[in-house]
């Protein structure tokens, strides 16, 4: 055992790899989560009917990739069945249109490599003409190409239109792709970052282009194995212990709570960009790491949940929508088991966001009947909204790196891991290599 005893603070899924990763090496660990929940934002909210019944749902309908591959390893060795977590959908994008019409579909040909699966997915999907489908494949080509690297970050939207890609190809393919990665709006997110997710979703294996849809709630996934692995490797897990201050003392740092102070020898902070700058006020040079994280602007994510009556089932697990507010549907009856639960997604900023939530549910409930006119009226609806879910992810966006000018003070987050947009992966990731920066010392 090493004599060295990490603090961890936050128990999101940055905070949770990194000590998973530690108890491995047989580092001491403490995780401090100020919450009653693990998880941070892939965590299960309780919704309860009127009738009584309590419904679990998670506090967003979160799709993974199959090129996800430090967070499926990390959930494999915390024991998780990746066949009973996830269900895996070869990609496949149908856009339903408010007229109840199918204006656009793409299905990749699983029976060959990556990336002709892609390539040949492309060329045969429906709802776009041969000249537009003949641009879409010289742009991927054009990416392989150059490695999927530009000389210069822009804004999406503006390098698509340089890329002689129509505004059918950008509205069906392009920008549910971007919303669903970066949840950014399109016309300012970060093209460098969109192209780096396309690089690791449509090269290499062709599972990597795959939909992982959770069957089970995303604390039974994620946070609840973590945990566990965490405790049984001796690991400390501690909730509703936040943290008041990180102070230098004694070759180490004591960590206030309001029950306690204890002593460590590293701290890895783990909490999101917004929280960082009341930890590390009493550490005079971390001042520089939130400078450049001031400046960020989030975006939100807008999960909206409806009940319908015995018998309702949408013709797919997961569809998307055209010239709607609602971007992507999931049947959580065959997703999960939800039976009659259906679930949309509205990501990003735009005049939603000036709706009340029962305004916004209306909306997207009369979105739903245009695109699959046999539903019902639903019998009832939550909204679950996470205002500031993500950073929104735009061109040359200044990332604060794992280490700090404070030795043996690390920070971890989607934020710092610099290739990715704010997604469960680059959490796990930043995580991982907040832990082996601590092993490597």
């Amino acid at each position: 055992m090493h004599k060295s005893h990490v603090a961890i603070i936050g128990g999101g899924c940055a905070g949770l790899s990194a000590a998973a990763t530690l108890v491995d090496r047989g580092y001491a660990v403490t995780v401090f989560e100020a919450g009653s929940q693990l998880g941070g934002r892939a965590r299960t909210v309780a919704v309860e009917e009127s009738n009584g019944l309590l419904h679990l749902l998670d506090n967003g309908q979160h799709i993974l990739l199959g090129a996800y591959q430090e967070t499926l390893a990390l959930l494999k060795k915390a024991g998780v069945s990746r066949k009973k977590a996830f269900l895996r959908v070869p990609l496949q994008i149908n856009m339903q249109s408010n007229t109840a019409k199918s204006v656009f579909s793409l299905k990749s040909f699983n029976v060959l490599p990556a990336p002709l699966n892609l390539l040949f997915g492309l060329l045969f999907c429906k709802g776009i003409s041969l000249n537009e489908r003949m641009a879409a494949l010289r742009f991927m080509q054009g990416l392989k190409n150059t490695q999927y690297q530009i000389a210069r970050d822009l804004p999406l939207e503006r390098f698509l239109i340089n890329q002689h890609q129509s505004k059918k190809l950008i509205s069906f393919l392009w920008e549910p792709l971007c919303l669903a990665a970066l949840n950014t709006p399109i016309a300012k997110a970060s093209t460098r970052i969109f192209l780096n997710v396309l690089r690791d979703t449509f090269s290499g294996n062709k599972k990597n282009s795959d939909f992982l849809l959770p069957r089970l709630d995303l604390s039974q996934v994620i946070a609840d194995p973590l945990s566990h692995y965490i405790q049984a490797k001796g690991g400390i897990v501690k909730l509703n212990q936040r943290v008041r201050a990180v102070m230098p003392e004694n070759n180490g740092f004591t960590i206030e709570t309001r029950q306690e102070k204890l002593h460590f020898s590293h701290v890895i902070i783990a909490v999101s960009p917004a929280r960082v700058e009341k930890l590390i006020e009493t550490l005079p040079k971390l001042n520089h790491a939130t400078e450049q994280t001031l400046t960020y602007q989030y975006q939100p994510i807008y999960t909206v949940y409806f009940q319908y009556p015995p018998g309702t089932r949408l013709p797919e697990v997961i569809s998307g929508l055209s010239g709607s507010i609602g971007q992507w549907v999931f049947d959580r009856g065959q997703l999960c088991g939800q039976n009659n639960i259906i679930s949309v997604i509205v990501s990003a900023e735009g005049k939603h966001q000036q709706l009340t939530q029962d305004e916004l549910a209306l909306r997207v409930a009369k979105e739903l009947n245009r695109a699959f006119p046999a539903l019902a009226k639903p019998l009832w609806h939550k909204v679950i909204a996470e205002k500031r879910a993500t950073f929104s992810c735009e061109p040359n966006l200044p990332r604060p790196t794992n280490r700090t000018l404070q030795p043996n003070v690390f920070l971890a987050g989607d934020y710092t891991y610099p290739d990715y947009p704010a997604t469960i992966e680059g959490a796990v990731r930043s995580g991982i290599h907040c832990a082996n920066l601590i092993a490597n010392i």
